[in-house]
């Protein structure tokens, strides 16, 4: 348990209901991880995420508004785990089927929030599997883009990312790769993998994180890739309701963008300090 002090200095304002469910330990501790410890930057971190979160609101995304996006299975939860048990999202850029880019990232947000959702008990981190089939530059998505979904990423789920294993990207990826790697912070970066199924390190890898018998063919393994996107809309359907109690609010009502932040109350003072030792 992180330890706490009447610091007004380490103390955030007051929460909403929602902000309050949000800041548990485990999320102050990731903060503080991705911030080296440092207590004034990790509470600004946390600051500027509770105010991102008031307004992007990405508990109250809901699959209808988004589920377009994923008809082509470019980016969706697999039925695996890896051998920690984190869960696994599966990113196939080459799948692309929209334009609009606020709703890619507000897709791609949902995904994120469902793979949180959907973590086993003990397990706070996920692992993602990007899949470079189809992908070309006129797929990709623009340097702007890319830069603000890694920004949502790092800034506002900080040591959520395991690994992210970019599978047999061609050559070509090389050049939005040396844009795209500025923009990582140091932590986020050593989490990027390349692997290639013809390397005997990359294929060492994959072994140590996934069991052969799990891992599709995409990605070496021995399993049989197949996105059904009924099946996977009824899942989402499911876990919208699952959402819906975690944060407290009305399933139906949410969906049609009824506010039920609630409202605003003083919590105890909250320390982002670690324990004394």
């Amino acid at each position: 348990m992180i330890h706490c002090s009447m610091n007004p200095r380490a103390a955030l304002r007051p929460l909403s209901d929602r902000g309050l469910k949000y800041c548990t330990d485990a999320c102050l501790r990731r903060y503080l991880e991705a911030r080296n410890w440092n207590v004034d930057k990790s509470k600004k971190m946390l600051e500027e995420t509770l105010k991102w979160r008031s307004t992007y609101k990405p508990e109250e995304i809901r699959w209808h508004e988004i589920a377009v996006e994923g008809e082509t299975g470019k980016v969706y939860r697999a039925n695996f785990h890896d051998r920690d048990g984190r869960t696994v999202l599966i990113l196939r850029p080459g799948k692309q089927n929209t334009t609009s880019l606020d709703n890619q990232l507000r897709h791609l947000v949902y995904m994120i929030e469902n793979a949180i959702l959907n973590l086993p008990e003990g397990q706070e981190q996920m692992v993602w599997l990007i899949d470079f089939t189809g992908w070309s530059l006129s797929t990709s998505v623009p340097i702007k883009s890319a830069r603000d979904t890694i920004n949502v990423l790092q800034n506002h789920y900080p040591e959520r990312l395991a690994m992210a294993v970019l599978y047999n990207p061609p050559r070509i990826f090389e050049a939005f790769w040396k844009i795209v790697k500025y923009f990582l912070d140091a932590k986020t970066f050593q989490k990027v993998k390349f692997v290639y199924p013809k390397n005997k390190e990359s294929v060492e890898l994959m072994r140590s994180y996934f069991d052969e018998e799990n891992l599709p063919t995409d990605f070496g393994g021995k399993a049989i890739l197949e996105y059904n996107h009924e099946e996977f809309s009824k899942q989402m359907v499911q876990d919208d309701i699952k959402s819906a109690t975690l944060w407290g609010f009305d399933n139906k009502l949410q969906s049609t963008g009824t506010d039920q932040s609630g409202p605003e109350i003083t919590p105890e003072p909250i320390c982002l300090a670690p324990a004394a030792s």
